[in-house]
């Protein structure tokens, strides 16, 4: 399964670094691909991940998840 996170609040590479860590953090998770100019991450998970385990992980990173979709 793929996803597409809009993520608000990234501004260099050192945030792009700690997104893509704590969303590499989540069970299920298989890869994490972060670009600073669109904002955005997309994953790839063998299981479903829920929104909301990806909101407080990016949360928890203190960065602001503005959207999600399914690719």
């Amino acid at each position: 399964m793929k996803k597409k996170i809009l993520v608000e609040g990234m501004s260099c590479g050192h945030c792009v670094n700690h997104v893509k860590e704590a969303l590499s953090e989540l069970n299920g998770v298989t890869s994490v691909e972060v670009n600073l100019d669109s904002k955005s991450a997309i994953i790839e998970s063998a299981i479903d991940v829920s929104d909301e385990d990806i909101k407080f992980a990016v949360d928890d990173a203190g960065y602001e998840v503005t959207g999600i979709e399914i690719l």
